[in-house]
């Protein structure tokens, strides 16, 4: 269902555990959020897209709105940003996003989940280089080149639009973000994103099979476990 699918790890809330995780990601994401760009939604277009997100995923209001108060009140917790890169089962490349209070824990799960599970952390700058930092829009439609042209008439710079099995993909430089976004919700005001983040796209894929699969699985379940982790992206293709 296209890259955007194949290095985007959704988790799934099936469980009030999972959704509790979730809830908690969320919610130190809108406070980072608020914090630097500002808590009003219609002058922060990213918090206002990241809102839009939360709620897609069912997150509750009162979770977003303690993430905003948070910011707006200039205390909570100190956040900082961690990313861990390396290699996957079967070879594949990896990087993993994290919000964390405390460096050392988060440092400690992430390489526990990649050492029990036939992965191999580095050093930074170990995979990256072979990751492009885009903006990513998924949604339906069936007409590629339209949206190609819509977007290319409204001044937004491109990297890429593609068609699979009825999911268009869109990737524009980070800064195209939120133009990108404007130029789309105005030409269809119903448009559903699927997707619509700043994610890591790998530039080649690596094909999963055998006993790897499962073994790829349950590092991804390792890596959801840990509740610092926002976001995992990854170049792996799972063989059919």
């Amino acid at each position: 269902m296209g890259r955007a699918y194949q290095n985007k790890k959704e988790s799934m809330a099936k469980t009030a555990g999972q959704k509790t995780r979730i809830y908690s990601r969320y919610g130190k994401e809108i406070y980072i959020c608020a914090k630097q760009g500002g808590v009003d939604p219609d002058g922060n277009l990213a918090l206002r897209s990241l809102i839009a997100r939360a709620k897609k995923d069912q997150v509750p209001a009162h979770v977003i709105e303690r993430g905003i108060e948070k910011a707006r009140g200039g205390g909570g917790e100190d956040y900082d940003t961690a990313r861990y890169e390396g290699f996957g089962p079967g070879g594949c490349m990896v990087i993993v996003d994290c919000l964390t209070d405390n460096g050392k824990r988060t440092f400690t799960e992430v390489r526990q989940a990649f050492v029990k599970n036939d992965a191999k952390l580095g050093g930074p700058g170990t995979v990256g280089h072979m990751f492009d930092h885009q903006a990513v829009f998924v949604f339906e439609g069936d007409d590629d080149e339209a949206i190609l042209e819509l977007l290319m008439m409204a001044d937004v710079d491109v990297t890429d639009v593609e068609l699979d099995d009825g999911i268009i993909s869109v990737f524009a430089p980070v800064s195209e973000f939120s133009n990108a976004r404007i130029a789309l919700t105005e030409a269809f005001p119903d448009i559903d994103f699927k997707v619509e983040n700043l994610a890591f796209v790998p530039q080649t894929m690596t094909e999963i099979t055998g006993e790897d699969i499962e073994t790829f699985e349950k590092f991804l379940a390792a890596l959801d476990d840990c509740d610092d982790v926002q976001n995992v992206y990854h170049n792996a293709e799972i063989a059919d």
